[in-house]
């Protein structure tokens, strides 16, 4: 949603390209925003721009405080404590140095992570314990209340699909009344993929009948057999791992 974002995607309410405008990166892409940069490059150039970018024109220009003028701030506002803040450790452990130089005793300095409570007081400065800081996941009305299993859940459906298993077993009499069938979503397209289901079908059948022969076998031992061989199965196969999600419907006593 960046302003030449929006002009690259033609969204920009003022501003639009035009054939023949010079578009000038003065910056660097941050680490992990290099092809939404390129993204945005691609754009302009479409639109008839002249993009001049990148480390071989040497236009970088630097939106923070160079060292000389850091000192500067720390010797014009001599603080008693300092916590430097923006920036990766390397970048703070640094700071906290200049700050040393211009007078500030390095045990008065705070390099904090993100969670990290500095307890104030008129004459005092310390570290005064840790709180949980991270993203807060918002699904529809709900803040907060999305957990990472969920979350990790979602993330697995979204990248390799799901893969369901229907049984009908009577574990008393160690029978399998009805399939074991497969349902794919999001993983192969069935019409496509008899073959393989069919394999899947057989191995799960045997599964669940070498399960079920177990003395101390339950609902919960056979599902967890069917989901390990069925995603050895899979893997070799296709190199995927979907989830596996057995629906065993139990007939008779057991």
């Amino acid at each position: 949603m960046a302003a030449l974002s929006r002009i690259a995607n033609g969204t920009h309410r003022q501003i639009s390209i035009q054939p023949g405008d010079t578009v000038i990166f003065s910056s660097n892409p941050i680490p992990g925003n290099t092809t939404s940069v390129n993204d945005v490059i691609n754009k302009l150039e479409e639109a008839g721009a002249n993009v001049i970018h990148g480390k071989v024109n040497n236009i970088h220009t630097s939106g923070h405080g160079g060292q000389e003028e850091q000192k500067l701030m720390l010797r014009l506002m001599k603080p008693k404590f300092f916590m430097p803040i923006h920036g990766e450790y390397r970048m703070l452990k640094i700071h906290t140095e200049l700050a040393e130089q211009c007078g500030v005793p390095l045990d008065h300095s705070f390099i904090m992570q993100n969670g990290d409570v500095l307890a104030l007081s008129k004459d005092n400065a310390r570290l005064a314990g840790h709180f949980q800081a991270g993203d807060v996941y918002i699904d529809g009305s709900g803040i907060g209340d999305i957990g990472s299993i969920v979350l990790r859940d979602r993330q697995l459906l979204s990248e390799e699909g799901i893969v369901v298993v229907v049984a009908t077993i009577n574990l008393h009499n160690q029978e399998i009344q009805s399939g074991p069938d497969i349902l794919s979503r999001g993983f192969v397209y069935m019409r496509e993929s008899g073959e393989l289901l069919d394999e899947g079908r057989r191995r799960v059948f045997k599964t669940i009948r070498k399960a079920m022969h177990n003395k101390k076998a339950t609902e919960a031992s056979i599902r967890n057999a069917v989901i390990d061989d069925l995603q050895e199965f899979l893997y070799d196969k296709t190199e995927r791992h979907p989830m596996i999600l057995p629906m065993l419907i139990m007939n008779g006593g057991h």
